[in-house]
């Protein structure tokens, strides 16, 4: 056998054992007559000692020649260290070596294999497997495996069953770009990598599987950020017989179960908010409510006055940032050129100095008087010593760009602690949202989404005012998961597709596999979906997915490692029917 120990499991209780271990040369110091190696594999580092009088000749001769990152073979004895190392678990011993076998040699690494390493990301990606080698990489992907296997076993014993769905599928018109794969055999069509198993987890209640999960790859073909991969994980979950209480306490339970096994932490609430409420207090529909600076809305009592700047806006909406009075100008200034750039997109910036005596200072002290500003101070929750930040203009857009302010100050101000979680559950969202491109209704969610019961009569009278039986599971600012009662009867169905610009025909021609099957008994049922890497990424307490990935995607969609996507041979264009207009 190649070892008969791991490179971490040596202890004090080994000593005067002899043993055979296995690894990759992490670092050698040779003083001539000594050489000590620290070997290393999965589970830890050992050292090595070659001790010119104890070790035999051939074998210390070997032991000159050995690099960074040779792979090895050696057997001997373990004994005591002398100069213990409380930084590694083995630190108490190492292996006076007796016989080497070099398996492998190796190239000088183009960056070192350490846990500060001098290698950039873009190289590191093309030599991602020398990445992996690396401590915070491995154990990304060890973290990764346990929280994977804790979902596992914890929705098993909830008695949820996971099944396989195909990944070769059918294109469909609604949401991102799909993937798509031409088909040899059936020349001039195409399937399709699927975005989510939706339709099939449909299907599967439909079958009586009533508690089906999976951890599934799905994919998008869309533009990339830091938490998105064209290719990512899912934790996809569907049960038969349910309402969304249900199904939003079972993944309660869920969420609650991995934040303790995982992180150690205890949460009790999960608050919950709705769509409305989430836009107007936050800006956005994935608040971080591990801080306050909730918005306040100042129409009221700032559009009295002759400043046209606050008067000709639809929306006026400021936040109080906690101890920000002692800013200077200079720096305040900077702030407004942030909000001004392009990515946030905002035309300026007023300001309020809440000063510790009580009085204020803005920067509009022309059109209003204290009596005024303190009323805005009210109205964001500003305290003595705070800063109110304000922006004005069209609503939907001046919230995006207070939003973004408020995460960038709360960034600044140290407030997004990666040890702190807060879920929140947020509810009601609209059915359906307008595009102004297409002059056309499209699902918020997607197109199996149920209507509230309440709110069926709006359908044809007011549909922009349908609230969707939906709800989005969001932890720490981050939308991790998602889901939604869903239509399980055809009359609905076909309605929905009508307000989303489908003809009968193309209805039937796109999903009339699924209609059918709510002609056979579907059950009402609903799901949800985690985005896996995302969630194992928060759980880590990172913000970017991609050292949660094995071989992740660079910005642009690519496998730099591989170098795909790539030029197939014409050859193979032929086999698929394919002309290439270049």
């Amino acid at each position: 056998m190649y070892r008969s120990h791991t490179c971490g499991e040596l202890r004090s209780s080994h000593i005067n054992q002899e043993v055979t271990l296995a690894g990759w040369v992490q670092k050698v110091r040779d003083k001539g007559f000594m050489i000590w190696v620290d070997v290393r594999d999965r589970y830890g580092i050992t050292q090595l000692i070659f001790d010119e009088e104890r070790t035999p000749a051939d074998v210390f001769e070997k032991a000159k020649s050995l690099g960074r990152e040779f792979v090895i073979q050696v057997k001997g004895d373990v004994i005591e260290r002398e100069s213990k190392n409380a930084n590694i678990a083995t630190g108490d011993i190492e292996i006076l070596v007796k016989d080497l076998t070099i398996l492998n040699g190796a190239k000088l690494p183009p960056f070192t294999i350490e846990d500060e390493t001098d290698g950039g990301e873009d190289l590191r990606m093309k030599y991602r497997y020398l990445d992996i080698r690396r401590n915070p990489v491995k154990n990304s992907l060890l973290f990764r495996h346990s929280v994977a296997m804790q979902v596992r076993n914890y929705l098993s014993q909830e008695g949820f069953i996971e099944v396989e769905t195909p990944y070769l599928i059918k294109s469909t018109p609604e949401g991102a770009r799909d993937f798509v794969v031409p088909s040899r055999m059936n020349e001039g069509q195409f399937y399709a990598l699927p975005q989510s198993p939706q339709t099939f987890k449909q299907l599967l209640m439909v079958g009586g599987m009533d508690k089906y999960f999976q951890i599934v790859k799905c994919f998008r073909d869309e533009d990339l950020r830091a938490d998105r991969q064209p290719e990512f994980t899912q934790i996809d979950c569907e049960l038969a017989f349910v309402e969304q209480e249900d199904i939003l306490n079972i993944f309660e339970g869920l969420t609650r179960n991995l934040l303790k096994e995982i992180r150690g932490v205890e949460i009790e609430k999960f608050p919950r908010m709705t769509f409305a409420d989430a836009m107007r207090k936050y800006g956005n529909d994935k608040p971080d409510i591990r801080f306050g600076m909730e918005f306040g809305e100042l129409n009221e009592v700032a559009q009295h006055k002759d400043f046209k700047v606050f008067n000709d806006a639809e929306l006026v909406v400021g936040i109080a940032v906690p101890g920000a009075a002692s800013y200077t100008r200079k720096e305040i200034d900077k702030l407004i050129d942030w909000v001004k750039r392009p990515q946030v997109g905002a035309l300026g910036m007023v300001y309020v100095k809440c000063n510790e005596d009580g009085s204020f200072k803005s920067s509009v002290d022309k059109f209003y008087d204290e009596a005024d500003l303190a009323k805005w101070a009210e109205a964001t929750g500003a305290k003595a010593g705070d800063l109110i930040c304000i922006l004005s203009g069209n609503t939907n857009k001046v919230r995006a760009q207070l939003s973004a302010l408020r995460m960038e100050m709360a960034t600044r101000l140290g407030l997004r602690k990666s040890d702190e979680f807060a879920p929140l559950w947020v509810v009601d969202f609209p059915l359906l949202e307008w595009d102004e491109e297409t002059e056309r209704y499209h699902a918020m969610h997607h197109p199996f989404t149920s209507p509230k019961p309440e709110d069926f009569d709006k359908l044809e009278t007011a549909p922009g005012e349908v609230r969707a039986n939906a709800y989005d599971l969001v932890l720490n600012g981050n939308e991790i998961g998602g889901g939604s009662i869903r239509i399980h009867d055809k009359e609905l169905q076909s309605r929905m597709f009508s307000l989303l610009g489908f003809t009968p025909e193309e209805a039937e021609a796109q999903f009339g596999f699924l209609m059918n099957a709510f002609q056979y008994g579907a059950p009402p049922h609903g799901g949800l979906a985690f985005g896996f890497d995302r969630l194992v990424a928060i759980l880590g307490g990172q913000e970017t997915i991609r050292d949660f990935i094995a071989f992740p995607k660079n910005n642009s969609g690519r496998d730099v490692m591989i170098d795909a996507p790539a030029n197939i041979d014409d050859e193979q264009l032929k086999e698929l029917h394919i002309k290439l207009n270049l």
